[in-house]
């Protein structure tokens, strides 16, 4: 630091202070340093993993404090509770930090603004804070920030009520596409991520897994590891015992001078596995026993009107069932973590979502205090929930531990594919009931999986509202008679949350069931959509028998608004040309979806020429409120999207004797750069709304909107994922 920070009053300094705004402690220093050159350094408490977190978090504090944007530079931080919320997840970052990170900026000008005021002997009113600058308007006179540093640290805050933030009509970054912090550093090769970390006198490790959950090992012979050049020795890790949470899954860890030799002392080494309770999972008889549960009354979770005496009395009936398979987030860097302690504290440095929570796990695994544990957050290769689970820092904080040295812990390929926390499996019945005109009267929706629970709680096996908020108790359909029902099932893998969560699976059952009620009433399925999402009002769950927590955000400032969903379904129907006609053998399929208070409408245009399927186009509009950085939003649009194709096409992990079947890219398939759609529109709904999440909503639709658009070109319908199975066909025939 060239320069000074300025100090902020603390919670306890006096009444009314900056902590009161929603989200979380708002004082400008918590968040803020001004350096005597007038640069900003500004911290960011979220993780950065390409989905431009620091850019935007920069954004919102340096449009309130006027500040120069090539005059910004970010600084990561570490896990401290002081900061809030620091878990990158759930597409919340905006979403809660939008106010409180545009007052710390406001508060620091206008501190600079009093400082400046009383060199000048003017009233404050007479001073403003420009891009750098505090201006005199009555003379023009100017006074850099730098400048002003040192006499604004001596000064108190203002509280929040005498804060006043911009008009958006004024705002230079906000909603505008501003230039990434990132981008430049990461084309550079500037950046340190996980796997970069390098620390003095650094050893390596990988580590042989057991390869059920909750299997250990009975014995294992070294003699062949430690003969391998580079290998220093090996460690046993604890065994892990039910419920399994962030905890390590244990096994025999190589250590090694170097990743290279590690890797290749574990390929000598001979283990003896128990397979513990999990040995006999096989998911493929498991399907066939989620599919028989589904049809089987469930406990109701929401209720309006006697639907099942309208499905017992309707003009046609229609039923169908989906199942949507294990999912592994397979991230561009699988997790990496290094540890150094130093006496009875531990430092670790780690592409983590959630700093906080590593801490934690690392102090319970260790047995230390939390305090004299330390997180640094490197940049992220990609996360989709993987790395807000904290099992590979705690593995490095054990193993530095046991050696005495600093240790790196890699995960590779086939680790992370093998040994996840697994987006759940489910089977989910649908059951519709179709007046004499096509017009949807009742509607059943029954869905089992195995809840995220089952991680955290031993035994757990009923979907809890948490899980149940995504997709399917905030249904928000108009007609007269509406059941949601849910089942228990047993979780024999690691369950975690994966981008969109179990917004997947339920969009994909309800968007695919309404095409499948227009088909049957021989209508359109835009129309259908329509219909159903019903005129512009205000669904509140609630008050038919459902516990609903919004995301995290409230019901009044965060509707769950059919207006804003019928408009980019009419949106994108409009922009993709809805009704025009087709080649043979092309279909357009539609879904529509809101999740983390946004939404989005996607429209897939699939060709099948000689049984083999294409996309050639998609579109997608998305309408997340007041948006940070438009391009962002758009790429992230994008990258949703594809992700969502990418599962639907090819997304499958299996097991056998409770063993993961696939290993690496040629056993899973991910949507390659040929495959993707050459067209691709993406649009922004902007709006004054609260900002909406934008990282995970534009996933759910696409699974849907695919399906949806093969049965279109086909007449074959896909109710199982992915679309092309584990076997890898590329070819399509038959009801799925």
């Amino acid at each position: 630091m060239l320069g000074v920070v300025l100090r902020a009053r603390t919670r306890a300094d006096a009444p009314g202070p900056l902590s009161d705004v929603a989200g979380g402690d708002a004082t400008p220093d918590l968040w803020i340093a001004l350096e005597d050159d007038g640069t900003a350094r500004i911290t960011c408490h979220r993780s950065e993993m390409g989905q431009q977190t620091w850019t935007a978090m920069c954004q919102l504090v340096a449009e309130e404090l006027e500040i120069p944007w090539d005059r910004v530079v970010v600084e990561q931080a570490v896990g401290d509770a002081k900061y809030g919320d620091q878990n990158t997840d759930g597409s919340r970052s905006v979403r809660q930090n939008f106010t409180r990170l545009r007052i710390a900026g406001a508060a620091m000008r206008q501190m600079l603004e009093q400082a400046a005021a009383t060199e000048w002997g003017v009233s404050p009113r007479q001073c403003k804070g420009i891009q750098g600058e505090v201006v005199h308007t009555g003379s023009e006179r100017k006074l850099p920030y730098g400048q002003l540093a040192a006499a604004a640290a001596r000064l108190t805050p203002p509280t929040e009520r005498r804060i006043q933030l911009k008009d958006p009509s004024e705002w230079r970054y906000v909603s505008k596409p501003t230039p990434s912090l990132t981008i430049p550093s990461i084309v550079r090769g500037e950046g340190t991520f996980g796997i970069d970390v390098r620390l003095p006198d650094m050893l390596h490790a990988v580590i042989a897994r057991p390869p059920q959950v909750l299997g250990s090992v009975r014995s294992y012979d070294d003699t062949a590891t430690r003969a391998v050049a580079g290998v220093v020795q090996t460690v046993e890790l604890p065994t892990l015992e039910a419920p399994v949470g962030f905890k390590p899954l244990g096994g025999v860890a190589v250590i090694a001078r170097d990743t290279w030799s590690a890797i290749r002392g574990r390929a000598e080494l001979q283990v003896e596995w128990d397979p513990g309770p999990n040995g006999s999972y096989d998911s493929q008889t498991y399907e066939a026993e989620l599919l028989r549960k589904v049809r089987e009354p469930g406990r109701a979770r929401r209720a309006r009107g006697d639907t099942m005496a309208a499905l017992e009395s309707a003009h046609q009936r229609v039923s169908a069932e989906y199942y949507v398979p294990h999912l592994a987030h397979s991230t561009m860097e699988p997790p990496a973590a290094t540890a150094r302690w130093d006496g009875d504290r531990v430092e670790c440095w780690a592409c983590t979502q959630n700093p906080q929570a590593a801490r934690r796990t690392v102090a319970e695994v260790c047995g230390v205090p939390e305090a004299q544990v330390t997180v640094h957050v490197t940049w992220l290769g990609g996360g989709f929930g993987r790395k807000s689970k904290q099992d590979f820092v705690a593995e490095a904080a054990l193993l530095a531990r046991e050696v005495g040295k600093p240790v790196k812990v890699t995960w590779t390929r086939e680790d992370e594919l093998r040994h996840g926390y697994y987006h759940t499996v489910s089977a989910q019945r649908l059951e519709g009931a179709l007046d004499d005109a096509g017009k949807c009267t009742a509607f059943l929706h029954r869905t089992v999986f195995p809840p995220i629970a089952s991680t955290f709680q031993a035994g757990a096996s009923e979907p809890g509202w948490g899980d149940l908020r995504l997709g399917a108790s905030d249904t928000p359909f108009a007609v007269p008679n509406l059941l949601l029902e849910t089942g228990e099932a047993e979780a024999h893998v690691r369950i975690g949350w994966l981008r969109s969560v179990a917004n997947i699976y339920h969009a994909f059952a309800v968007q695919s069931f309404v095409a499948e009620l227009a088909h049957a009433a021989g209508r359109d399925p835009k129309d259908m959509l329509l219909e159903l999402i019903g005129p512009p009002r205000r669904v509140d769950p609630r008050r038919e028998g459902a516990e609903y927590d919004n995301y995290g955000s409230s019901m009044e400032t965060h509707p769950v608004d059919t207006g804003r969903l019928r408009t980019v379904t009419e949106m994108v129907a409009e922009l993709a040309d809805w009704g025009r006609p087709l080649p043979e053998g092309h279909g357009l399929g539609i879904a529509a979806h809101r999740s983390f208070t946004s939404y989005v409408a996607t429209v897939v245009e699939v060709a099948m020429v000689d049984e083999r399927l294409t996309i050639p186009a998609v579109w997608s509009v998305m309408d997340a409120g007041t948006v940070v950085n438009t391009d962002h939003a758009l790429s992230q649009l994008e990258g949703g999207t594809l992700f969502g194709l990418s599962n639907a096409l090819y997304g499958e992990i299996t097991a056998r004797d409770g063993a993961v079947v696939q290993d690496n890219f040629p056993r899973w398939r991910v949507m390659r750069m040929g495959e993707s759609p050459p067209r691709m529109e993406v649009r922004l709904v902007l709006s004054g709304a609260p900002p909406g999440g934008v990282g995970e909503p534009p996933t759910p639709p696409a699974a849907p909107a695919l399906a949806n658009a093969i049965f279109a070109a086909t007449g074959t319908r896909v109710r199982r994922l992915p679309v092309f199975g584990a076997d890898r066909r590329d070819r399509l025939g038959g009801d799925r």
